[in-house]
């Protein structure tokens, strides 16, 4: 009996007409499609007439489900694995899916296409030479700020989605664990009210103040944040030792030292009181 493939297929993130004609095809000519959501991937398949039958592939699924398509897949059936949008896999179901099919000896096909990943990096104006893709930022605020606090010293442009009602207070954390560093917010990605904003995080966070709760800040976000340059810190150490002991001898605070620096010099209050504390007890009070 000929094993079946699987087909990982990309679908349009927003705009119906970023489909490829080549998964279009894919799509009418598999057996199945395993979708995210078959209620929203159905509307793009009604959209361009295909009607092949849908299953649902979601993340509380993912792992029971897989074996029941492996085996449709050893028995000869083809599945096309779709995601609600952009590239399955990537944040989205897919993992174990792909990764039994590749033990179970099934051959795997990528059909490419539309990525949020891709889409942003591509139009933030950010350096694209290196990049981390780092998924969701944690809802929890404990959580999200040691997130932000593990990319202090990420040289990389860094990409993360978010939701829209959460922005701003990720943009505050990231704020305070990395100073006034450049973002970009790609929100509603080829959507009707797509909106790209760019600059220091203090700026965009004056600017989507003013829009909390309001429509026009809705919808689904990636987030791009500038990569940190090892060799040029904005505050080299012998510099921060330097304005630490001179503010301590003014009688601030380390508390007091830490919140001002950090305005001052745009790096996070913890580099600041971490390198206070470092210093001789007789020279710092915290």
């Amino acid at each position: 009996m000929t094993i079946g493939t699987l087909y990982v297929v990309a679908t349009p993130l927003g705009n119906l007409e970023d489909i490829t004609l080549r998964a279009l095809r894919v799509l009418k000519e598999v057996d199945l499609i395993a979708a995210e959501d078959t209620r929203h991937s159905r509307k793009l398949l009604t959209h361009y007439g295909v009607s092949t039958p849908l299953t649902s592939y979601y993340d509380q699924i993912e792992r029971r489900k897989a074996p029941q398509l492996i085996e449709a897949l050893r028995h000869g059936k083809s599945i096309a694995l779709v995601s609600d949008a952009g590239t399955p896999g990537i944040a989205d179901p897919g993992f174990h899916l792909v990764r039994a099919a590749v033990a179970a000896g099934v051959r795997v096909i990528a059909v490419p296409g539309p990525s949020a990943v891709a889409a942003a990096l591509s139009v933030a104006g950010l350096p694209t030479d290196r990049f981390a893709f780092e998924g969701f930022v944690p809802a929890k605020a404990g959580p999200r700020r040691k997130f932000f606090e593990a990319l202090r010293h990420e040289p990389r442009t860094v990409i993360v989605y978010e939701t829209a009602r959460r922005l701003l207070a990720s943009l505050q954390d990231l704020h305070a664990s990395l100073g006034d560093t450049e973002v970009v917010i790609v929100r509603e990605l080829t959507k009707l009210f797509e909106e790209v904003l760019r600059g220091p995080v203090t700026q965009v966070i004056a600017t989507l103040t003013p829009r909390v709760g309001r429509p026009t800040l809705q919808g689904e976000v990636t987030l791009l944040i500038a990569g940190r340059e090892r060799a040029t810190e904005s505050a080299p150490a012998e510099a921060l030792v330097a304005a630490i002991a001179r503010l301590r001898g003014e009688g601030m605070s380390l508390k007091q030292i830490a919140r001002t620096l950090a305005h001052e010099r745009g790096i996070s209050r913890r580099e600041v009181y971490q390198a206070g504390l470092a210093l001789p007890p007789s020279d710092v009070t915290p």
